[in-house]
């Protein structure tokens, strides 16, 4: 999910907000949801637990686990003005790769490795991949025409990013990367009308690769072998209308990795790196906003207005807020 910067607000307006959001605070695998109480240690998180007093779940992103796009990227996607069931990061990207975008629908096409299991494939996350740029480039050499000799164009813009251009992606369908990775592709396979094209496309390319000899290096050197592509973030190029959050990737890729050790050990580097300036900004009556994202839904978290007397007064015999893992475990 891409970031963007924003210049300063123009004279007499009201300062920007403080938005911190952190996709992947929390999953859904029993491991993870074991690991939440750890996060209710005010001796560990101090500053996370200084916020909590005074912030508020205000804004709340209903999903499920099964959405094509995840709760981080429809957050950032409606903070940009932009639909939230297809959001075009290809276009996005591609134009940050330093590509001539024109008016063309764009899809991301991601280089990967679909391991074979007992039953069903799994995607490994492609940045454990040591994709380097040569090899990279040579394998979309190789696989560029079974596209081009069906009126595609592709581009290639980065070791784990390549581009195809067609008029289907306008309004074609398509799960987000962080939707597959660890899990079985075939279930997130589109099932748009023009995606039978695509699928012919994705077995060509496996057959393609699968007697590629740059896999045979790989393999042999350790590495897994290129072998499928993944087609998300589809669309024609959309203007950033709006101010973009602080997305805090760690948890997201601890997690991607099933990594609950090291998810927690993100928290810790966001309790160190990031909260105090979110603090900060609160303290000194700044507008803030931390938004934290599981796999179904989103929630954000706004300042709570100073209590009155007699709000304070019913405060004492009100049940305790809602602890950071009761929250967290919720999305």
């Amino acid at each position: 999910m891409p970031d963007t910067v924003n210049g300063p607000p123009p004279p007499g307006a009201a300062p920007p907000t403080e938005h911190v959001l952190i996709p992947w605070a929390t999953s859904l695998s029993d491991a993870c949801q074991q690991a939440l109480t750890a996060l209710d240690d005010a001796r560990r998180f101090p500053t996370l637990h200084r916020l909590w007093g005074r912030l508020r779940p205000a804004d709340r992103l209903e999903g499920d686990e099964y959405t094509l796009v995840p709760p981080h990227e429809r957050v950032q996607a409606a903070a940009w003005g932009w639909p939230t069931d297809q959001p075009p990061w290809a276009a996005l990207l591609a134009r940050a790769d330093g590509l001539s975008l024109g008016e063309q629908a764009w899809g991301l096409m991601t280089p990967c490795h679909w391991h074979l299991g007992h039953d069903h494939f799994t995607m490994l996350p492609p940045d454990e991949l040591q994709l380097d740029a040569e090899t990279s480039r040579a394998l979309f050499d190789a696989v560029a025409p079974l596209f081009t000799d069906e009126g595609w164009a592709l581009h290639w813009g980065a070791p784990l990013r390549w581009y195809a251009v067609h008029p289907v992606l306008a309004d074609l369908p398509t799960a987000s990367l962080d939707r597959v990775v660890g899990r079985n592709p075939d279930l997130w396979m589109a099932a748009h009308p023009q995606a039978r094209l695509l699928r012919r496309l994705q077995a060509e390319v496996q057959m393609l690769l699968h007697q590629h000899p740059l896999n045979d290096e790989r393999e042999a050197r350790g590495l897994a072998r290129i072998n499928s592509f993944w087609l998300s973030g589809c669309g024609v190029a959309r203007p950033i209308n709006g101010p973009s959050p602080r997305s805090v990737d760690g948890p997201r890729q601890a997690l991607l990795q099933g990594d609950v050790t090291g998810w927690l050990q993100a928290w810790d580097a966001i309790e160190r790196d990031t909260l105090p300036g979110l603090a900060q900004a609160l303290e000194a009556g700044r507008p803030v906003q931390l938004t934290l994202c599981g796999e179904r839904h989103a929630v954000s978290l706004h300042p709570a207005p100073a209590p009155g007397w007699w709000a304070r007064l019913q405060a004492r015999w009100r049940p305790p807020h809602l602890r950071p893992s009761d929250l967290l475990a919720s999305l």
